[in-house]
């Protein structure tokens, strides 16, 4: 199985949601949706949970990518210390995996070293790897839930 060969989306983290959406909109990038709500994970490995659960995800389904906007409250977590220490950017690029616990095994057997994960009670879910410093951006595997576009 290959992990990083079908991109799924872009993660900017943002300061003020609402103003980046503003903006992008106003090039012509949008309609903008709501993530659903990030409760939705009977699993969850994370550095902060309530950060986590106060994450707030904006997307954007183009044609060939979903674009996604991401502020976190003043809680510690990876998004909100990478905003404070870069400012708004891209935080992570998603790619599209069948079997999420797969990818996570073969991520593992390649050295990559898990920040966080989480599953929904169906199997599908997240996970993101220690990348940044090396690489330069966190990549994440995710399993899309059957029958969803986010």
């Amino acid at each position: 199985m290959a992990m990083f060969d079908k991109l799924h989306h872009i993660c900017i983290v943002v300061e003020d949601i609402d103003a980046a959406q503003k903006y992008y909109e106003s090039i012509g990038i949008g309609p903008w949706i709501a993530y659903p709500p990030m409760t939705e994970y009977s699993e969850l490995d994370v550095p902060n949970p309530q950060a986590f659960f106060n994450l707030q995800y904006r997307v954007c389904n183009l044609p060939n990518i979903q674009w996604q906007l991401c502020q976190p409250d003043d809680q510690a977590s990876p998004q909100r210390e990478f905003l404070n220490k870069k400012g708004g950017g891209v935080y992570h690029i998603g790619f599209e995996v069948p079997d999420a616990n797969a990818a996570e095994s073969i991520a593992k057997a390649h050295s990559l070293n898990v920040i966080s994960r989480g599953r929904r009670a169906n199997g599908s879910g997240f996970t993101y790897y220690d990348s940044l410093n090396k690489g330069g951006v966190t990549l994440l595997t995710r399993a899309t839930p059957p029958s969803s576009k986010t």
